[in-house]
C-alpha cells in the first residue's frame, strides 16, 4: 500500500507541476527579463507578477507531493510515474491555455511519454523507498549534474547563440539542476527517517537549496527566451532522466534482471533522446 500511495502522490505531482509550469510562462512573459546579475531585482520582479506567483505557489503543492512519493517509493519509480505527465503538456497547452501544438511537438511529447512508460514498466517491482546510499557514488553523481548544468547556462551565451537555443539550453539546465535537488532530497529523506529533523543540518540540505535557487532563475529565463511547450517538456524531461538515473546509481533501485529488460531500457532512453530532438 505505500508503494502505491507514492505513485498516487507522484501522479498528482506529475499534473500539479506541469500547470504550474504554464502559469509560470504566462507570469514571466509579462515581467523584465531576467537578470542573474541582478538576483534580488529579478526574483522581486518575478514575484509581482500575480501568475508567475500562483505558479510558483501551485508548483510548491506540486513538490511536496514529489517529497512524499519520494519517502514512499524508489525514486527511479517516482520519477517514471511524474515524467509519464510530460504527455499532459499538450493537452493543457492546446485546451487549457489556448497554445497552438504543432504536430512535430506532439509527436515529439508522445514519444517521450511513451518511452518514459516504457521505462517505468520495465522496472523491477520492488517496495520501500530505497534511500540508502554510499557517499562516494552520492557526490560524484550530484558534481556531475552541476558541472553539466553550468556548462549548459554559460556555454550558449558564451558562444553567441541565439536566444531560443539559449532558452532550450537553460530548460535543460534548469531540469538537471531540479535533478540535483530532488537527488538530495531523497537523501535527506532517509537521513531524517534514522535521524530526525537534525538529519536536515546534512550538506545536502545546502546542495539542495543551492541546485533550486541555480534552477529558479535558468527555468524563469527558458520560458522567456525558449517556446512555452518545448521548455517545459525539456526541463521535465531532464529531470526525470536525472533522476532516474539517480535513484539507479546512488540509491541501487533495481534493474532489469534479464537482457531483454536491459535492452528494453535502452530503446525507451533512446526515444526519450529522439522525441526530445523533435519537440
Amino acid at each position: 500500500m505505500t508503494l502505491q500511495l507514492g505513485i498516487l502522490f507522484a501522479l498528482l505531482c506529475a499534473v500539479g507541476s506541469n500547470f504550474a509550469f504554464f502559469l509560470k510562462h504566462r507570469g514571466v512573459c509579462s515581467a523584465p527579463s531576467v537578470d542573474i546579475r541582478r538576483p534580488l531585482k529579478t526574483a522581486a520582479d518575478l514575484w509581482s507578477s500575480r501568475w508567475f506567483a500562483i505558479g510558483m505557489g501551485v508548483g510548491g503543492l506540486a513538490w511536496l507531493l514529489h517529497v512524499a512519493a519520494l519517502s514512499l517509493a524508489p525514486m527511479s519509480t517516482v520519477q517514471a510515474v511524474v515524467a509519464g505527465g510530460v504527455a499532459l503538456i499538450a493537452v493543457m497547452a492546446d485546451r487549457i491555455f489556448g497554445m497552438r501544438v504543432s504536430r512535430r511537438q506532439w509527436w515529439g511529447l508522445g514519444l517521450t511519454a511513451a518511452g518514459l512508460v516504457l521505462l517505468a514498466v520495465t522496472m523491477p517491482g520492488s517496495t520501500g523507498a530505497h534511500a540508502s546510499y554510499s557517499l562516494a557514488p552520492m557526490i560524484g553523481f550530484e558534481a556531475a549534474l552541476l558541472g553539466i548544468g553550468a556548462l549548459l547556462i554559460v556555454g550558449p551565451h558564451a558562444a553567441g547563440a541565439k536566444a531560443e537555443h539559449h532558452g532550450v539550453a537553460l530548460a535543460i539546465a534548469s531540469g538537471v539542476l531540479f535533478g540535483v535537488c530532488n537527488v538530495s532530497v531523497k537523501a535527506l529523506s532517509g537521513l531524517v527517517s534514522h535521524h530526525g529533523l537534525l538529519a536536515l543540518l546534512s550538506p545536502w540540505t545546502a546542495v539542495a537549496l543551492c541546485a533550486s535557487a541555480a534552477a529558479f532563475y535558468a527555468s524563469a529565463r527558458s520560458l522567456q527566451d525558449g517556446e512555452a511547450v518545448t521548455v517545459i517538456a525539456l526541463t521535465g524531461t531532464a529531470m526525470s532522466v536525472c533522476c532516474i538515473a539517480g535513484g539507479i546509481l546512488v540509491f541501487d533501485d533495481p534493474l532489469p534482471g534479464t537482457t531483454v529488460g536491459i535492452a528494453l531500457q535502452g530503446v525507451a532512453f533512446l526515444l526519450v533522446i529522439v522525441a526530445s530532438a523533435l519537440t
